[in-house]
This record gives C-alpha cells, structure tokens and sequence, in this order.
C-alpha cells in the first residue's frame, strides 16, 4: 500500500504535466493506461440488512409471513405448497407440474379467460408452476389491486375446476415440450446425471415428466394429488411489499380462512447413500457436433451444516465470475464457450456437478481436464487470495437477489421451505467470513470422491468411444432408446464396457 501511494504520487505529476504536452488523445490514452494497471480500491459492500417478516399461523393451519417494503407502491403474493415433483406418484413422474400448470386454467367461479382478463385489467402478473420440495403460484400487482390479487390467489389454490378441455390443451403443450427436450444435449445431459445421482430418492426423475407418464395422467390423478398436498398445514403464504402486516394478515383471514384441511400427505422418503463405485452414461447422438459433460458427486440437503463451505468451494471451481473450470477449459486452453458447477440442495438431497461442453474430438481430453480441476480441488488447500475472491463475490452479490418484492418473497419462503432461520440471509455475510481453508478442504473431500463420481457425456459416442476406455467401464445408449421409467436408463439390456468395446 505504501509502495503505491508513492507510486501514485509520482506518476500522477508526471500524467498531469503530460497533459499539458500531449494531445488530447494521446492523454487520454495515458490515463487510461493508469486506470487498467492501478484501478481504485473497492469499498467493502454494504451488508444486506432485511426487516425481520411478521409471522401468524392463521387457525387453519396456514403460515403467513409479511415484509413490509414501502419504497413502491406494489404488492406481491406467493403461496407455496411444501410438495413438489418430488411427490409425483412413482409411475407419474410430471403429475405436481401438471397439477400446478391448471391452477390457474379455471376455477370453479371463473373461466381460464376471466382470470386472464382480471389481472391483465389490473395490470398485473399472475404464475404458477412446481419446482422440487414446492408448488407455488404468485401474484404481482400495485397496492391499489390488493384487494383482487387475494381473491385471485386464494380461488385458484383452492378452487381449481380441472376442466377437461383445459387439461387436454395443457398435456398437449407439455408433450410438445417434451418431445422438443428430448433432443436437447444439455436438457439430456442434466436429467440423466440427475437419474443416476439421485437414484432410489424422489428426486431421479425429470419433474417434466416423460411422455408415456404425462398421457397417462388421468383428471382424477390431478384432483387427488391436489387433495392430497394442497393443504393449509403444509402451506406458507408470504405477502411482500407495499401493506402493513395488520392488513396483510386481515386479508390472508378473510380469504384464505375457507381453505380446509385434506388428508395428511405420506412422507418424503430418506435418500439412497452415494453409489460405491464410479459410473460412466454415453448417450449416443449421432448427429451431434460437440458433446456435452456433467461430472459430479452426492452433494448436501439445503439446511446442512456444510451448505456454506460448499457453496464457497463451488464458487471457486466453477461458480459466476471467476473460476478455476473456465480458467482451464476456455481461458488456458480454448476447449469451450463456457464451463461452471451447481451446489444443488433439496429437503434430503443434493448433489455437486461440473457442466460443460466441447467439440467432439476433444471429448475425453476435456473430461480429464474437469477431473484434474475436480482432484485439485479436493487434494490442494485454497489460497488465502482464492478464498478471499469467492467470500467477497458472494456477500457482495447477495443484493442483487433481494431487490424486487418478487425476490425478497422467494428468498423468505425459501428458508421456511426448509426450516432455517429468518434471519439466515442477514448472517450469510458474517458466516462466510469466517470459514476457512480447512474447513472448505474437509466438506470438499466428503463431497468430491473420484471414486463415486457420476460422469455423463452426451453426443456422437462412435467419435470418442475408443477413449472411453482411458475412464474405466461405460454404458453407452443410443439417444432414442432413453428410458427415464427404467432403472438402467434404457429400453432393453444395457451395454457395459470395460474395455472400450461395445458389448
């Protein structure tokens, strides 16, 4: 620091009696020269600070939790249903997307077009959909509309009509999608790692669906699951935005006190442990002119004491900004347009996995690439500046998620989904900074076993199969033959190498 205020002091003299010399152009082009070699000090970020929500347990059962944001005239409403495609019945896989898609389809005092129209008029947004662990539906308005966006919200959650002629138009858009996913590299390439990393848990499936499951889907299946998880008790509401609590909880009474409970709901089974041995998934694709990779391991659930130190280690080898797989695979070596790594996190679930992907001849040479990147990782301690980049870009992102109503409901209702602290995201800061190497080095050894990895390649297998035998034994399956209802994946024997050689 010394050193460079001395060399501040000096060379900003001899810039400015340059000026006076120099062109206007060639100055500035001094100065610019300046800025990239001795950019200003960054300011620490300001920390986030989010009001702590209100919250009421209404008598029914239902969570409510309200954070005021008064800077807007605007309101946001996102209930949460704690079922998601998790909860698909085991020869349904799509049924909880399916269910959530129609919500707001018709009701049974307003047609799909009435709803439409009503919150178009209020200028106004409304959604719906299932991820994993949740069903939601949401409501974006101005605080005039607040009135609308209840009535609204409560009528679709509780009232769906599931007519038909709306559930035959919806299963032909999702087949349509469907068949659309089904040639997709990286769609192919995620949900058959997911297969295998999650497999005997709720979550191996595709929440799409596939298409056999989603013809299959009867209207009674829709109703009965909605019974089944769409209950108060197993519900939050989160209410953000322009509205005191005491208005937002009258509302939440007055429209959702209606809603009754239904049958409880079977629990969620445990997860399987990870696979004892490495497995290795080609899905043939002929066509294909690059292949695309995913290398990972059995992760965490999202209330893990671990979460943290992960969520810095994978920062580091493939999150936003800067990171050690794009360093080596683009910047170094000109292998792809991009390579990263997801931290995935459900209620008893999570895996760890490296995505990317290469011309076909550079197929196996990139997979070795993200293994080294993977086993250095794993093997080498972090460096104290490494390790003080990732801190300082995840607490200094952490504003950017809570900027909109939208955000800030998603975010709350996501620490209630799975039982952390509502005061979580305010600590978040102060948590990573006192992480260090070793503990990184110890949740990275747990999560990062070369011996368990799961590695997915997607694309013309005839191109790099000669290789494959460098990675130990394989099952290669052409791309039409992907059976996501069969335990191996596909339709028919699976073929296992260990040699190279198709069987």
């Amino acid at each position: 620091m010394l050193f460079r205020k001395w060399l501040v002091s000096g060379i900003v003299p001899v810039v400015a009696a340059l000026g006076r010399s120099l062109s206007p152009m060639l100055f500035l082009g001094a100065l610019s020269l300046y800025a990239r070699q001795y950019p200003p000090n960054v300011p620490a970020p300001k920390p986030v600070s989010l009001p702590r929500p209100a919250v009421r347990v209404l008598a029914n059962g239902l969570r409510v939790v309200v954070i005021e944001r008064h800077s807007l005239p605007l309101i946001t409403l996102r209930l949460v249903v704690k079922a998601g495609a998790e909860a698909d019945p085991p020869k349904m896989p799509g049924t909880a997307q399916l269910v959530a898609s129609l919500l707001d389809e018709g009701t049974e005092s307003r047609t799909a077009q009435q709803i439409a129209a009503a919150i178009d008029q209020a200028g106004g947004t409304l959604q719906t959909g299932a991820d994993w662990d949740n069903s939601f539906a949401a409501v974006n308005v101005l605080t005039d509309h607040t009135e609308l966006a209840f009535d609204l919200l409560s009528d679709i959650i509780i009232h769906p009509a599931y007519a038909p002629e709306e559930i035959e138009r919806q299963r032909k858009q999702t087949l349509s999608a469907l068949a659309v996913m089904r040639n997709d590299p990286t769609y192919l390439a995620d949900a058959v790692f997911n297969h295998f990393a999650f497999s005997g848990t709720p979550y191996s499936h595709p929440s799409e669906g596939t298409m056999d499951a989603v013809r299959g889907i009867l209207p009674r299946d829709l109703r009965a699951f909605h019974a089944q998880y769409y209950r108060p008790s197993s519900s939050i509401l989160a209410v953000a935005g322009d509205i005191s609590a005491p208005d937002a909880f009258q509302y939440a009474e007055r429209f959702f006190e209606a809603w009754k409970e239904g049958p409880r709901p079977a629990g969620v089974s445990e997860p399987a442990g990870p696979a004892e041995m490495r497995r290795i998934v080609v899905i043939d694709k002929p066509d294909a002119v690059q292949t695309e990779i995913r290398i990972g391991d059995s992760g965490v659930r999202r209330n893990s004491s671990e979460y943290d130190a992960l969520t810095v280690a994978n920062q580091i080898l493939g999150g936003p900004a800067t990171n050690r797989l794009f360093k080596a695979l683009r910047s170094q070596h000109g292998l792809t347009y991009g390579a990263s790594s997801d931290l995935v996190c459900y209620e008893t679930v999570g895996s760890w996995v490296a995505k990317t992907s290469t011309r076909t001849p550079e197929t196996i040479k990139t997979v070795q690439m993200v293994l080294d990147q993977l086993k250095r990782l794993r093997d080498h301690p972090i460096s104290p500046s490494e390790l003080d980049l990732a801190q300082n870009y995840l607490s200094g992102h952490l504003a950017l998620d809570f900027e909109t109503t939208e955000q800030v409901a998603a975010h709350i209702l996501d620490l209630m989904i799975y039982n952390l602290p509502l005061d979580y995201w305010n600590r978040f800061p102060e948590a990573l900074s006192r992480l260090n190497s070793q503990q990184i080095a110890s949740s990275t050894r747990e999560h990062l076993n070369p011996d368990r990895l799961v590695i997915v390649l997607v694309g013309n297998a005839t191109a790099f199969e000669k290789e494959l035998k460098e990675l130990g034994p394989y099952q290669v399956i052409p791309v039409g033959s992907v059976d996501f209802a069969s335990t191996n994946l596909e339709n028919g024997a699976a073929r296992q190498s260990g040699t190279g050689s198709r069987k």
